[in-house]
Parts: structure tokens; C-alpha cells; sequence
């Protein structure tokens, strides 16, 4: 199973950037047609150039379970956990919610949430990773440049648990 998918990208570097940048990510969740079909846990944040997390965007998973039984699951987005995930208190403000069905989804991010505001210029990744109970999981990296000047837009695709990916700047 290949985890990994790439898509170079590079916005233009600007002597300062636009406060009012908003960064959406649109992302499709493929129906699979398998025996025993369970939502994906997701997870998405933007990585520095040096692979270390810049800010988590957002972390699906079953947050209704009784007793917090679904932060059991969260370690297997296996990437997110080992960067992350297994310093951070579950639920994280802001970033933790729950799964999605099957479907295109779309999470959008103000400049000031997460820290987006506070990115120094640089070259980052926007990755997305989804991990299914009694499935796989796959991981798309999207690689830009930060500070945005103008709007921008990119496409990834994943290949199994993850469908098309875009990720939008204006």
C-alpha cells in the first residue's frame, strides 16, 4: 500500500502577507465497498520544512464515544500521533470533531485559528491523513510556500482511503 502522494506547489513570497489569508481544505472521503465499512479518522495540519508541525488544523475522530473510548483509535494516524498526537490532550479546542461519512468535505481556517496568522514565511506542507478501523490509511502531502500572495489553489489526489484533495489560499 503506498501511503505517501505529493503535489509541488509554490506560492509567491511577499515582503509581508495579507492578514486577511483564509485556507480551506477540500477533501473526499471514497465509499469503499468492503465488508465492514467504518468512518475514517482524519487528521490535518501543516508541516514546516523540516517535518515538524507548524499547526494542527483538524482532528476527526468518534469524539461522542462513551467514556472517550474513541481516542483509543486516534493512534492510528500513525504520522499525526508520532508528530503530535500523542502529546497533545485529546480533545484539542478548536481542532478536535467528529468523523465523516463517505462524501466531499470542506474545513475552512481564518488567519487568526491555529496560529496561521503567526507562520513565519517559509516552505511548509498542508498534510492530510486518514486512517479506517479494519482498513488502511493513507497519507497526501501538499507542498507550499507561505506567505500567499493572491489566491491560490491545488490539487491532490489520494489513491484508497483518501479521494481528491484541495487545498485553497485567499
Amino acid at each position: 500500500m503506498k501511503l505517501s502522494h505529493s503535489l509541488a506547489l509554490t506560492l509567491p513570497l511577499a515582503s509581508g502577507w495579507a492578514m486577511a489569508a483564509d485556507l480551506s481544505v477540500k477533501f473526499e472521503l471514497p465509499q469503499l465497498n468492503v465488508a465492514e465499512y467504518h468512518k475514517p479518522y482524519v487528521a490535518v495540519w501543516i508541516e514546516k520544512a523540516d517535518q515538524g508541525v507548524a499547526s494542527n488544523l483538524a482532528v476527526l475522530y468518534d469524539v461522542k464515544k462513551k467514556d472517550n473510548a474513541g481516542e483509543k483509535w486516534v493512534k492510528d494516524l500513525r504520522t499525526w500521533w508520532r508528530k503530535a498526537g500523542r502529546d497533545a490532550k485529546l480533545p484539542i479546542d478548536g481542532v478536535s470533531g467528529a468523523t465523516r461519512a463517505a462524501g466531499t468535505h470542506t474545513l475552512s481556517f481564518g488567519p487568526a485559528v491555529n496560529g496561521l496568522d503567526k507562520l513565519p514565511a517559509g516552505d511548509y506542507k498542508l498534510v492530510i491523513e486518514a486512517a479506517r478501523e479494519a482498513g488502511g490509511r493513507e497519507l497526501v502531502k501538499v507542498p507550499f510556500a507561505w506567505p500567499a500572495k493572491g489566491k491560490l489553489a491545488a490539487n491532490a489526489a489520494g489513491k484508497e482511503e483518501l479521494g481528491a484533495v484541495s487545498v485553497q489560499i485567499q
